[in-house]
Order: structure tokens, then C-alpha cells, then sequence
């Protein structure tokens, strides 16, 4: 995997065989050139921190004085234009600039940088009119109308012609400015109703599984088309899979993820090979991905040769889980949804920065608490521990109308009084000026932090795979993962994930997770054999191995082809009712299961680390673990209620691998970064920072508050 980029596109590509015309400069040469992110980020002290503004939402007359208290503030630069389609473009063919060039210019004015984004997740009512046929249709025949955003299929031919005119137009005009500092492909790329059943993607979808299968055989064998008579005689005959039409063929609905996937992934690619044809090297290209558990068709890894990096948006009190027992939860948010979040993007392209990060309450959660005071201050810090890049805020002006009015910004909603949370920023900004006399980004990683990186391994196939079958209506493969990323994180480990295309080097990752990885073939075993052998702890939990990439069971016993690997057979598995729970037993402490567990028979040279204490095959061994070459394999083949056992096993297993952990309170989170500690507190009590007797206090308390925040140097 990449740490660091260079990326270099090496050939401008075409995106349509008529370009309209346009105004401003050429087309930049046909030259290689550098896209590296230090053009990006290498001459900015600290950590840059934005705020979203709409200048269509408000008086001309007010645009210079909002851009001046901006600045005023501290906030080094700004973001337009994403929902400003109908304001660019308010009739067919005739463009309004205008308004937008004053903006730019009076952000210039007033030393705020812009992130200037394209207006694809909006398109005009005159568009949507004129051609209804680029509109998307729910899994109910409904066809999403002019009112809402990202109701338009980004892979329809038309669609994809206006988008080709506004962007060129905009890259034209603005990619030679020095005023903006980068570009953000569409907003929050995904579709309002998650997958698209208009006639558009039924066609696309049969051109997707001709290209991928060749033969309507076989697709039939894939498929496993014999099973209730589904067999196709061609491809004109497959309609999208439906629940609502009656389509429930897991194999199909697999495909249908990964072609819906694919089609998200295209049109974000297609916008960035119009911007690189116009926009000066010194701008970055990137989209801002909501990678949040209900919104499971993103796959940002699909868009990595595509973006100098990849953005995310993150809001954290809305009502999702993840958030620590105790009463202050709601008013702290979810860390772990922030630092999975980050992790994860940074993970596409080496580095990443958060485009959105709430300002204060929110408005569309199931209830909305306010944030504890300080809070918004340490989600600040905690993006600055994780590495981001920049912050950005949504957004700077508080709406007075629309759908989001009780959305809270940096101001409120006079415009001119700075908000509750927007004082938050203020003192975080100030607080991040002052501690960069302290970074070094030069420093070198502490052996300790070092020995804790640990490899998540990432497969969007095994999401949608257990997804679709989860064969217990309580197993949430997002609540697994989620499982072993938190604990990982109690341990102070840097968590970078991979894809079996990336290295797995055992120098970099001493230990790999790979939480229910369903899906297998003999890559990707041969490539965990090589890595164990090589020195590297390999963990896998229930599930893995139990198909083959098609969403096949094996024709062999019970996930066989992981058998060898994790040192055991796998004879059966067991899901009880909610209302029961089963137990398990490691290093002498009892815990409780319920959701899934599988009961193993360990081959030779196996340990048994945990036995199940009760139910008909009380005794049995639930987890395992083997030596292997350097390295070692332990298979966990249970989910623990409370998360304790899941614990305690990778806490055994670094311990072994000789890796020095940390013991923090879950949802308590410690990183390093430019030669500086941080911990972050999202629980209820106060926690004390883990410094050593070295270590000197750059900023807080080490006992840290609940919503507050240490920094240190050792």
C-alpha cells in the first residue's frame, strides 16, 4: 500500500469525442505531470482549517464581509459551488459566472484558498425536465423527481453530456487560478436510494455482465442459475435483482453491489479526466466520501489511480452506533466512526484530510443532541491525531431556509455572531498555530507506535457477501468489524487497511486482521501463507473461507480451504436468539456469546486459546492458533457479546509478537503524529493520558476530561 504519494498520470485521457468549446486556457500538454501530494500540503504550517460557504444562499452585499470575518477567524480557506448547478447554468447552454468569479476573487482578497467543486449531485430542474430520463428509480418503480440531490444516474448518456459541459466550463475557467487550491469531484458520491433500477442501469448491467462473463453459460453456472428454474438463455433476458420483483439470488444481488460499485467509482473517474485536462498541477483533485455503514455501495478503493487523495465527511452525533456507554454519549459522538472513517480514506492514497466535520448540532439524526461543551474542539484535535490533512466545516452560515435550517454553522443565523460551536473552531485554530512550533513532520516513528501498525484487511465483497446472507438477522458484518477496530484502537495501534492488490510486508504490518473475510480463493490464502511465513501474526475471525469469490460454498467441508491455514477443521457453526446467551472461557475468564459461533477441531501443532463452557458441544475449542514459519495464525471462531474476548485475543497476540500496546478505555484514543502524543476522551470519565515520565505537556491536562484533549512530547 502507498504511504506516501506519487502519483504520476502519465497521459492526459480523452472523455468525449466532441469536447464543447470553452472559455479560458487550453488544454494543458500531453507531458506527464506531477501530482504529488507535497505540492499540495508541504508549504502550510499546522493544519489548514476550512468552512463551506453558498454564496448563491445570500446578499451580494454580504459576501465581503462574511469572507473578511472568515479570515478574520482564523479559517485559511473556503469551498464552493456543489449544489450551485442551477446558478451556473440557469438555462441549457448559457453559463453564469459572474457571481462566482466575484466570490473567488473576494476570497483571494482576504487570503482564504477555495476548494472549488463540481455541481454534479444537483442538477437543474430544466435538465431534469427536458431529458426525465436521466432521473434514477427506486426498488419500487418510483422515479426520483426535481427536489431533492443525487437523483440523477451519472452513467446516463445524457447526464453524462451536461456534466461534460459545466465541468469543462469550470475547469477552463478556473484552473489556472491561484485562488483555488483543489478540486472536489460531486459531493458525498453515492445515490439517493442506494441503487438505481431505471432502465439506464438495467441495460448498463447486462453490458457489465456480458463484459465480465463472456457467455450466458457462464453467467448461468456463477449464478447458480440452475437453482429454481433461474437458468437465462441470454442476456437481454436478466433484470436487475429486486426485492420488490421478487429477485433474492444472492449471486446476482452480489454483482449487483459490485456493478453499482463500479458505476459510483466511473462517474467520479470521468470528472477527474476532465479536470486533468484543464487545472494546474498545483490543484488537487479528490471527493469528499460519506463512508458511513448505510451507505455500503462506495467502494473508494475503486478510485485510487483517479484522486490525488480521497476526502471524507464525518458526523458524529447522529444517532449511529458505536458511541461508549454513559450519559454524555450523544453530546460526544462516536470517535471510532471518526477514526475508521479517516483511517480508511487516508488508506486509499496515503493521506487525507476531512471536507466535512460538524460545526455544532445537527439536524437530521433520529434526535439531536447538543454537542458537550468542547467537544467539537477535541473532534478538531482528534482529526489533527489521526493525520487529516485539513478540516473542513459544514458550513460557515447557519441556513434560513431549506432543508437543513437547524443545521448549526460557525455563525448564527444573523450572519454575524459567532456560534457556540463556531468558538470552538476559533480555539482550535489558534491552538493548532500555536503547538506546529512543536511538530516535526520529519520525526521519526517511535519504535513503540511502529510495532502496533497493524493491517486491516479490505474486501467490500465480504461486506456485501454476509450482507446479503447473514444467516442471523443479528449479524451486522459492519458491528463486526467495527469489533476488532475498536480494540485495536484500546491498544494505541495505527490501523492502515489494505486490499489483496497492496503488499502484505510483514516490516511495515507485524500484525493483519482480517475480521470475517467470507470470500476466499487461493491468492489470497497463498498470499496470507507467505506473510505468516514470513513473520507476520495473522488474525481472522468466524466466517472466513466459507465461499469462494462467486459466493459459492465450497464442495468440501465447512470452509475448508482455511483449514491448513488457521490449524483446525471448522465442523459446524451456531447462532442463538437474543434473548440467550452461550459461554466461553480464555486464560481463565469466562465471557458470553450469542450472535455466531463455530465450533473447531484443532489439527496438530495447534493451540487451544478458548473453549466453549456450555450448550450440546461444551468443551469444544472456539479459538485457535498455530505457529507457522516467523510468524503465526490464530482463527477466532466466536463473537463475544460484550467485545471482551475479541480483546483479549489480539491483546495476546501482539504481546507475542513482542509489540508494546497500549491499556486505554474503549472509545479513548491515543495517536502520534509530527513528534507529538494525543488522546482524545470520548467516554464518560476522566481518563489519564498514558505519558511516560519524560514526557512533556504541550497542551491540556493529562488527565483528560471527557470531550477534552492531551498533547505531549517524549
Amino acid at each position: 500500500m502507498r504511504k506516501n504519494i506519487t502519483l504520476i498520470i502519465s497521459c492526459m485521457l480523452a472523455v468525449v469525442s466532441c469536447r464543447p468549446p470553452c472559455d479560458g486556457p487550453a488544454l494543458l500538454s500531453d507531458q506527464p505531470v506531477d501530482r504529488s501530494v507535497k505540492n499540495y500540503f508541504s508549504n502550510i504550517a499546522g493544519m489548514p482549517v476550512g468552512a463551506y460557504y453558498y454564496p448563491e444562499h445570500w446578499q451580494v452585499s454580504q459576501w465581503e464581509r462574511d469572507l473578511q470575518r472568515m479570515a478574520s477567524l482564523g479559517f485559511t480557506f473556503t469551498h464552493f459551488a456543489e449544489f450551485a448547478w442551477a446558478r451556473i447554468e440557469p438555462e441549457e447552454g448559457r453559463y453564469e459566472f459572474g457571481w462566482l468569479d466575484t466570490a473567488v476573487a473576494l476570497a483571494g482578497k482576504y487570503g482564504l484558498k477555495v476548494v472549488m467543486c463540481t455541481p454534479s449531485p444537483c442538477p437543474p430542474a430544466w435538465l431534469t425536465t427536458k431529458y426525465p430520463e436521466v432521473l434514477i428509480t427506486n426498488a419500487k418503480g418510483i422515479v426520483q423527481r426535481h427536489g431533492t440531490r443525487l437523483h440523477a444516474n451519472g452513467m446516463n448518456k445524457t447526464y453524462r453530456e451536461m456534466v461534460t459541459h459545466v465541468v469543462t466550463k469550470m475547469a477552463a475557467r478556473y484552473g489556472q487560478n491561484p485562488v483555488v487550491w483543489g478540486w472536489q469531484i460531486d459531493n458525498e458520491p453515492h445515490l439517493s436510494t442506494l441503487y438505481d433500477y431505471s432502465e439506464t442501469s438495467q441495460k448498463r448491467f447486462r453490458q457489465w455482465l456480458t463484459k465480465k462473463y463472456g457467455t450466458i453459460d457462464s453467467l448461468n453456472k456463477c449464478w447458480g442459475a440452475a437453482f429454481w428454474s433461474m437458468t437465462y438463455s441470454c442476456f437481454s433476458e436478466i433484470r436487475i435483482p429486486n426485492a420488490e420483483e421478487g429477485g433474492g439470488n444472492p449471486h446476482a444481488l452480489l454483482d449487483f453491489n459490485r456493478f453499482t460499485a463500479d458505476e459510483i467509482a466511473s462517474f467520479i473517474r470521468y470528472q477527474s479526466n476532465i479536470l486533468k485536462q484543464f487545472i494546474s498541477p498545483n490543484q488537487f483533485i479528490t471527493t469528499n466520501y460519506a463512508y458511513y455503514k448505510f451507505l455500503p455501495t462506495v467502494n473508494l478503493f475503486l478510485n485510487r489511480p483517479d484522486l490525488d487523495f480521497a476526502s471524507h465527511t464525518m458526523y458524529l452525533t447522529n444517532t449511529f452506533l458505536n458511541y461508549p456507554d454513559g450519559d454524555l454519549a450523544c453530546r460526544l459522538g462516536s470517535g471510532m466512526e471518526l477514526a475508521f472513517s479517516t483511517d480508511m480514506a487516508r488508506s486509499v492514497c496515503g493521506v487525507t484530510g476531512i471536507m466535512e466535520l460538524q460545526p455544532g448540532q445537527i439536524n437530521w439524526g433520529a434526535y439531536n443532541a447538543q454537542p458537550l461543551p468542547g467537544a467539537v474542539r477535541m473532534w478538531i484535535w482528534h482529526t489533527w491525531g489521526l493525520g487529516d490533512k485539513f478540516v473542513c466545516t459544514y458550513r460557515y452560515r447557519q441556513p434560513l431556509y431549506g432543508g437543513e435550517q437547524f443545521h448549526n454553522g460557525i455563525m448564527e443565523t444573523d450572519g454575524i455572531t459567532v456560534s457556540r460551536g463556531g468558538k470552538e473552531y476559533v480555539k482550535a485554530i489558534a491552538e493548532l498555530k500555536t503547538i506546529s512550533a512543536f511538530c516535526d513532520p520529519s520525526a521519526s516513528v517511535p519504535g513503540s507506535y511502529k510495532s502496533r501498525t497493524t493491517a486491516f484487511l479490505w474486501n467490500q465483497d465480504n461486506l456485501w457477501d454476509i450482507t446479503i446472507q447473514p444467516h442471523s438477522n443479528r449479524f451486522d458484518p459492519w458491528q463486526h468489524y467495527y469489533t476488532y477496530y475498536q480494540k485495536l484502537k484500546t491498544m494505541g495501534c495505527k490501523v492502515d487497511f489494505i486490499t489483496e492488490q497492496d503488499s502484505f510486508d510483514v516490516n511495515r504490518y507485524p500484525v493483519m486482521v482480517a475480521p470475517s473475510y467470507s470470500l476466499v480463493n487461493e491468492r489470497v490464502i497463498g498470499k496470507w501463507k507467505k506473510y505468516v511465513e514470513n513473520g507476520g501474526h495473522l488474525i481472522l475471525s468466524c466466517r472466513s473461507g466459507q465461499k469462494d469469490i462467486n459466493g459459492h460454498l465450497w464442495e468440501a467441508p465447512l470452509q475448508y480451504p482455511v483449514w491448513e491455514l488457521i490449524g483446525a477443521k471448522i465442523l459446524y457453526n451456531d447462532q442463538l436468539p437474543s434473548s440467550l446467551n452461550g459461554k466461553v472461557s480464555m486464560d481463565n475468564e469466562q465471557y458470553t456469546w450469542s450472535v455466531w459461533s463455530e465450533i473447531l477441531e484443532p489439527l496438530s501443532g495447534a493451540e487451544v486459546w478458548a473453549s466453549y463452557n456450555d450448550q450440546f458441544y461444551s468443551g469444544a475449542p472456539a479459538v485457535v492458533h498455530r505457529r507457522m514459519g516467523k510468524g503465526s495464525v490464530t482463527y477466532a471462531g466466536v463473537w463475544s457479546v460484550t467485545h471482551d474476548l475479541e480483546e483479549q485475543i489480539l491483546r495476546k497476540v501482539f504481546i507475542r509478537a513482542g509489540a508494546q500496546i497500549l491499556e486505554l478505555p474503549d472509545y479513548v484514543f491515543t495517536d502520534w503524529r509530527d513528534g507529538l502524543w494525543i488522546t482524545v476522551n470520548y467516554s464518560s470519565d476522566p481518563v489519564q493520558a498514558p505519558l511516560s515520565p519524560v514526557s512533556k505537556v504541550i497542551l491540556g491536562n493529562p488527565l483528560v476530561q471527557p470531550g477534552d484533549v492531551c498533547v505531549w512530547k517524549d
